[in-house]
């Protein structure tokens, strides 16, 4: 038994029961995907379900050439940041991760991984401003639920498998609410899917459903049900629409309406900060042109038109672009222009100030980021939801642009997703 370090393994623990050796490991630093980096005999070690600087004793489930993968067994000197998950799903549903780590060390957990994520891919050694934090439970106003043989809840981690939940930390009282409503009047019905938003009234979604399986209209409120709205996707006779189609929500004093097969950011009194935040660190924005790709409909983009001289919205999502264009209309925003179209297909040649970039996982494709080099903006806000694409992103526009500001946003408490908003200027 060489090479065993004090920092690394530091006990070799046999289990008669796995038939297989247990190691006990130091926690050393955290890494993307709410795991812990140890190090076993030199090699790096991604540890599930350690805080960074617990001793724990752990069972290797992959063995890769470069790295192990590892799951906690035994927890032998714990965290102070360590608590009890509240939720008695966790650790079956895959819909959180993080439950058993103290709030406020969350979120300086995922602080580290952007700023290790930046340094790494990006070569920048950055101090963050101020993270964009939240409540950590009861946020979510927006809830995806799957539904397979008989059960309703969530999937269980890396698997298809549905855990059946009767109500979620995470999620606002009302879809919880609606979750239950779905349970009884649902019974015995066959659909894939359901999504429940709320903002001033509740909807639903029910996806991948059979028509004939159920009395959909039960699901109305004046029916017993509950809902204000339901849309029901068959997959047999297309869409059945009944009640209200969107739900209306307050963006900084805005009508903000969505419709439930659009998308909005679930942790909306989150969103409300970052919007402000978005108007005030772009100041000043009089007779400022405004480009908003993925700009749903209208979250950043209809506030910012009330203090630009013009907004453009880039969105490609149908409904998300109705959506947008009601939002306009009802708000009586004259200066907010909606094109539907994939970002990548986006032919402008009009002045742009300012650039806003909400993309998806994958972050800027080429294309747009050739895009955004050509229209040479001022000023960018890019909101991520992925540190190591944004990192990379930075790094090719960091030749034209540098970058002033960068904070992490916890838009999902309990979970490893990272959400960040950067601020980068042109360089003179």
């Amino acid at each position: 038994m060489r090479g065993f370090h004090l920092d690394a393994v530091i006990l070799l623990v046999y289990s008669v029961r796995m038939k297989s050796a247990n190691v006990v490991l130091k926690a050393q630093s955290p890494a993307y995907g709410g795991l812990a980096i140890g190090r076993m005999d030199g090699k790096v070690v991604m540890i599930k379900g350690a805080i960074p600087g617990e001793t724990v004793e752990v069972s290797i489930t992959k063995d890769k050439k470069d790295y192990s993968e590892a799951t906690v067994e035994r927890v032998i000197e714990p965290s102070e940041d360590r608590c009890v998950p509240p939720c008695r799903y966790f650790g079956t549903c895959g819909g959180c991760q993080l439950q058993y780590i103290r709030y406020d060390r969350q979120v300086s957990i995922k602080e580290d991984v952007l700023k290790d994520c930046l340094k790494r891919i990006a070569g920048l050694d950055v101090t963050l401003s101020e993270p964009l934090s939240g409540e950590p439970y009861n946020y979510r106003h927006r809830g995806q639920f799957k539904a397979a043989q008989g059960k309703l809840g969530l999937y269980r981690e890396k698997s298809h498998e549905v855990v059946d939940i009767e109500s979620c930390p995470l999620m606002v009282a009302e879809v919880n609410e609606g979750l239950a409503t779905l349970r009884r009047v649902l019974k015995g019905a066959v659909y894939s899917e359901a999504h429940i938003v709320h903002g001033e009234s509740t909807l639903a979604l029910i996806k991948g459903a059979r028509s004939d399986s159920a009395n959909w209209g039960r699901l109305i409120g004046k029916h017993g049900g509950g809902f204000a709205g339901v849309y029901v996707e068959s997959t047999d006779k297309g869409p059945i629409k009944l009640g209200l189609e969107y739900i209306t929500l307050d963006l900084d004093g805005l009508q903000y309406t969505v419709s439930p097969t659009s998308f909005f950011q679930g942790h909306w009194r989150l969103n409300q900060s970052v919007v402000k935040l978005i108007i005030q660190a772009l100041q000043p924005l009089e007779g400022k042109r405004v480009l908003d790709l993925y700009a749903g409909a209208g979250n950043f983009a209809l506030p910012l038109a009330l203090h630009a001289r013009g907004v453009t919205a880039v969105e490609e999502v149908p409904s998300a672009v109705n959506d947008g264009k009601r939002n306009a209309r009802i708000n009586g925003i004259k200066n907010c222009k909606f094109i539907r179209t994939n970002v990548d297909s986006l032919r402008t040649t009009d002045r742009v100030d300012i650039l806003i970039a909400d993309p998806p996982r994958e972050g800027l494709s080429p294309a747009a980021l050739d895009k955004a080099l050509l229209l040479k903006p001022e000023k960018i806000a890019y909101v991520s939801c992925n540190p190591a694409s944004l990192s990379r992103d930075i790094k090719k526009l960091g030749g034209q642009y540098e970058l002033e500001s960068i904070r992490m946003v916890d838009f999902f408490p309990q979970t490893y997703h990272i959400e960040s908003v950067s601020f980068l200027k042109r360089k003179v």
